[in-house]
């Protein structure tokens, strides 16, 4: 019963997030290059791989901030969904490449390119509340990566999400993993080592 009444109000919630991150997108056309601005690499853990990801609908376009990590001499990756079910991987990102739609119709890098692991994700989110904690799109893609990920070595993930998404609380099931920092057109945003 807890399931299902956490399910419900992720399903509700989610749908009044994503009405208020398309109103948030078209009222912010330079959300994410003010986001940028924001991100400090001094507060940042050393990575030489950083994943992003092709922007859907109105999530926030990762591309100025990518950009931000790529001039540090660090390699981008973008994630590639194999299956509905498995973790994401990532493939070199590379503006020469033809991207194809993955098992999520999203464009992603061709099978040829080279498979990365990332020391910091960007990862997009529908929510996010001061804890840590992000609601996504519902199919458990980035947790089930983030955990695999993390499971292998620290991997950083920081939400590039408009302020405006903020809640008090998502609501959270035991499956869902945490970020380390949240990157909004307002700032950069801690987290709490400690998300419960």
């Amino acid at each position: 019963m807890v399931h299902a009444t956490l399910s419900s109000a992720k399903t509700i919630l989610r749908a009044e997030m994503r009405a208020l991150r398309k109103t948030l997108a078209e009222r912010s056309p330079d959300a994410a290059e003010r986001a940028a601005e924001h991100l400090s690499l001094e507060r940042l853990p050393a990575f030489a791989v950083v994943a992003g990801y092709h922007a859907h609908g109105s999530e926030m376009v990762p591309a100025a901030v990518l950009d931000r990590l790529a001039a540090t001499g660090a390699a981008v990756a973008l994630p590639v969904a194999v299956s509905r079910e498995a973790p994401l991987i990532f493939r070199a990102a590379d503006s020469r490449d033809i991207y194809l739609p993955d098992a999520f119709g999203v464009p992603s890098p061709p099978p040829g390119a080279p498979q990365l692991h990332p020391d910091l994700i960007i990862a997009p989110l529908v929510a996010f509340d001061r804890r840590g904690m992000r609601l996504g799109q519902g199919a458990g893609a980035y947790d089930r990566t983030i955990e695999a990920a993390r499971a292998v070595k620290p991997v950083f993930v920081i939400g590039l999400a408009y302020a405006g998404q903020e809640v008090a609380r998502v609501p959270c099931e035991p499956h869902d993993m945490h970020l380390d920092a949240i990157l909004t057109e307002n700032g950069y945003i801690e987290v709490r080592k400690d998300p419960s």
